[in-house]
C-alpha cells in the first residue's frame, strides 16, 4: 500500500479512482463496509482503490476543548487499511488551511487532482469542509456536476446499537473489551511508542516497557494479563495501566507499562503492540515497595498460569 501526502502526488496515473473518506478511527465494522464498497467499485472499473484520511483528528484545529481519545494509533490504522487491500491512502494534514476549506473547493480540489474520479464512498452521515456544512445531499449534487458517482453507506448495527467510533471508546473505557473486539472486528489492541520512564521496574527487579498512548483511549486501570507483540514476535506479558500509588501517591497521570515474561533488552523507539487477556486485579497501594515487589512476583506467576 502506498501512502501519499497530497493528492497530486498520484500523478501521473492512467487508473480511474475510486475514492473512500473519512477518519476511520478503529477502522471498525461499518468503516469496513465503506471500504469494501471502495474496493469492489475499483475491481469492477479497473480503478484504483484510494483512502482519504487524515494524520490527526480535526477537532485538534477546530474544536482543541473536544478532542476525543483516539482507538488506534496512526499507524494501526494504517496497517489495517493495508490489511483490507487498499492500494494507497491518502493521508493529509490536517491543518487551519484545511480547516478552513468549503465543502465546495474541496472537492473541486480533489475531483482536479484525481481526475478521472469514478466514485466517492462515505458513510451515511458524513460530514466535511468548513464548519461542517457539506453532507451526503451537497456531495451527490457536485457528482452530477463533475461526474462522479457517490455511495453513502448506512452503518452497520450490532446487538441491536449501531457501531460507532463512539460505541467502542465507551465500551474501552467500562473494559467491555470482548464488546470493543466485537465493533472492532478483530481483537481490540493498543499500540504507542516505547518511551524511557524513571525505571522503578528494573529497581524493584521487573523491568518494563512504558508506552506512550497520549490521546489514546485506555481501559480501567490494574493489572491484566496481556500479548505483547513486537517486531514481528509476539511475547507474553504481564501489563500495569495505573498511577501506581505505592510508587508516587500524589501522581494523577495514568501510564502503561509492559513487563515481558520472557524477555529482556532495549526496546526504546519500538512499537509495542499489546492485546489486553484477563484482568488479575485492581490497581491498588501497598505500604511498602517491598509489598509490591513481592504482589508482582505472584502477579507474573499468575500470568503465566494463565497466558
Amino acid at each position: 500500500m502506498k501512502i501519499f501526502h497530497t493528492a497530486r502526488d498520484l500523478k501521473p496515473r492512467s487508473q480511474p479512482v475510486c475514492l473512500a473518506m473519512g477518519f476511520f478511527d478503529g477502522v471498525h465494522l461499518g468503516h469496513q463496509q465503506i471500504i469494501r464498497q471502495t474496493l469492489a467499485d475499483a475491481r469492477q472499473h479497473q480503478a484504483l482503490a484510494l483512502v482519504l484520511t487524515f494524520d490527526r483528528h480535526p477537532n485538534v484545529v477546530v474544536a482543541p476543548d473536544r478532542v476525543p481519545p483516539l482507538i488506534y494509533s496512526l499507524s494501526q490504522k494504517l496497517e489495517t487499511l493495508d490489511a483490507l487491500g487498499v492500494d494507497a491512502v491518502l493521508l493529509l494534514h490536517f491543518d487551519r488551511p484545511l480547516s478552513r476549506q468549503s465543502g465546495e473547493t474541496f472537492v473541486r480540489r480533489l475531483v482536479r487532482d484525481l481526475d478521472p474520479l469514478h466514485s466517492v464512498c462515505v458513510g451515511r452521515n458524513f460530514l466535511f469542509g468548513h464548519e461542517r456544512r457539506g453532507n451526503v445531499a451537497s456531495l451527490k449534487h457536485w457528482g452530477d456536476r463533475w461526474g462522479f458517482h457517490v455511495h453513502a453507506i448506512p452503518g452497520v448495527s450490532l446487538e441491536g446499537r449501531v457501531v460507532s467510533s463512539t460505541r467502542i471508546r465507551q465500551a474501552i473505557q467500562a473494559g467491555d473489551l470482548a464488546t470493543a473486539s466485537r465493533l472492532l472486528g478483530r481483537p481490540y489492541a493498543l499500540r504507542g511508542e516505547v518511551v524511557r520512564g524513571d525505571g522503578m521496574g528494573r529497581k524493584l527487579g521487573f523491568p518494563t516497557c512504558n508506552l506512550d498512548t497520549t490521546g489514546r483511549v485506555l481501559p480501567p486501570s490494574g493489572v491484566y494479563v496481556a500479548q505483547a507483540n513486537m517486531r514481528g514476535r509476539s511475547y507474553r506479558a504481564l501489563l500495569n495501566l495505573g498511577v501506581r500509588p505505592t510508587v508516587n501517591p500524589t501522581a494523577s497521570q495514568r501510564r502503561v507499562e509492559v513487563h515481558l515474561l520472557d524477555e529482556q533488552g532495549d526496546f526504546y523507539g519500538e512499537e509495542l503492540e499489546v492485546i489486553f487477556g484477563p484482568k488479575l486485579r485492581d490497581e491498588q497501594r501497598f505500604p511498602s515497595l517491598a509489598a509490591l515487589q513481592r504482589q508482582i512476583a505472584r502477579d507474573i506467576t499468575q500470568a503465566r498460569e494463565r497466558g
